[in-house]
């Protein structure tokens, strides 16, 4: 190794928390290029042989990055109009005959320039990366066209060029029936099939394939077509499920080896045994739960008992998850779900990595790539307990110290 990349890097006496649980002592962690070289117990730690290490921090909790694993953060205009309606007692129901629920914000996004997608998703990101995240996932599914949602997803990428974070995009063109198709929701899985995901895995831009499954959207018969288009252009699937009723899209899902079931309340237990069986994630998200007022709990006890892996998200959406603040869904995760705060932290970081299909991310382990967060708290688990802006004391990104956030692009 030359120049930069073999600059060495300590951080000494932290508490590690390693994607899976806090380790029993307090660690030296030396960085080395973009990698993790060495992880030491202090008490094994000999500093004369690290004299060839720039200190860059003693004290405090590192985590690895925080991954969220589930967002719509590239969308045109703002719902909060609806919000303040519903609070004033308009139905649902009465805000969509009006125009208003997801066809409005499909408006907005069709109407926005690249650019004015970009400026307004820009600071929705940063707001994620000062809260400690370093791996985002980003979905399309607000244009509804193949020219739109290809738009929304080069803005997806221009954000993970422009700044420090990993972004891994996602085409949710079925997210919902465009007005263009309001009678004829197969002819619009045929354009989603045999035009939209052609173009998006021509043009290298969708890293994966998502469906919203659910009777005020697309059938399990709808959506397999979706993932059967999708596996023929080597593209991995994930699922918008269970969220509101119990259609059997998970296991479906499932069977088509699945990266992840996202949202799950209406979860059965059939659906539980087939993610295990498939190796897939149950991606759990309290802010749509909390903004929505639900009271249908996934079924947490299940999925823990059967081992499946549950990672935690942010959903960050203009409707019904206008929340751009990570660590809040930790909290929320513990008290809506009662997670343990070793569950949720696990799940925004090595869940959350393994259900976009990155399990190297979200680990704090000797070669894993450097992505961590040294946090101002005495345990990992006051992440959770407290919903307090301002602790992370430091955010590396690939080996890199990131320090202020800038916002020119």
């Amino acid at each position: 190794m030359s120049g930069n990349q073999s600059t060495k890097r300590l951080w000494r006496d932290v508490r590690v928390f390693d994607g899976h649980d806090t380790l029993p002592e307090p660690m030296a962690v030396i960085v080395e290029g973009e990698r993790i070289a060495r992880l030491v117990p202090m008490r094994k730690f000999d500093a004369s042989r690290a004299t060839d290490c720039e200190e860059m921090a003693r004290g405090g909790v590192m985590t690895p990055g925080l991954v969220d694993c589930h967002t719509h953060l590239v969308f045109g205009g703002s719902r909060a109009d609806e919000f303040e309606s519903r609070l004033e007692g308009v139905s649902y129901e009465e805000i969509a005959r009006q125009g208003g629920g997801i066809l409005s914000t499909v408006r907005a996004t069709r109407e926005a320039s690249e650019e004015a997608l970009f400026d307004a998703a820009l600071s929705r990101l940063q707001a994620l990366m000062n809260d400690g995240v370093t791996t985002v996932e980003i979905k399309s599914g607000y244009g509804l066209t193949v020219e739109d949602e290809l738009k929304m997803l080069r803005v997806a990428r221009r954000l993970g060029d422009a700044l420090p974070v990993r972004v891994v995009t996602t085409l949710l063109g079925a997210h919902a029936l465009p007005p263009e198709f309001k009678n004829d929701s197969d002819g619009y899985i045929d354009l989603v099939c045999h035009e939209m995901i052609p173009a998006a895995a021509a043009q290298g831009l969708a890293d994966a394939v998502d469906v919203f499954c659910e009777k005020i959207a697309f059938s399990v018969a709808q959506c397999e077509r979706v993932f059967e288009a999708a596996e023929a252009h080597g593209l991995p699937i994930k699922a918008h499920v269970e969220q509101l009723s119990n259609l059997g899209g998970t296991a479906m899902a499932a069977r088509h080896g699945a990266l992840s079931a996202d949202h799950i309340e209406y979860l059965d237990e059939a659906g539980v045994a087939a993610l295990h069986e498939a190796g897939s994630v149950a991606v759990l998200l309290p802010g749509a739960f909390h903004t929505l007022g639900e009271t249908k709990q996934p079924p947490i006890a299940t999925l823990r008992e059967a081992g499946v892996p549950m990672a935690l998200a942010t959903d960050a959406n203009p409707g019904s998850s206008p929340l751009f603040m990570p660590t809040l869904m930790l909290n929320l995760g513990c008290v809506l779900f009662r997670l343990t705060p070793r569950e949720a932290l696990a799940g925004m970081t090595a869940h959350g990595a393994r259900a976009l299909g990155r399990p190297e991310l979200g680990r704090i382990q000797e070669g894993a790539p450097a992505d961590l967060c040294l946090w101002n708290i005495d345990t990992a688990a006051e992440l959770a307990y407290a919903v307090q802006p301002g602790r992370l004391r430091q955010r590396i990104f690939n080996g890199r110290l990131e320090g202020g956030i800038s916002h020119e692009h």
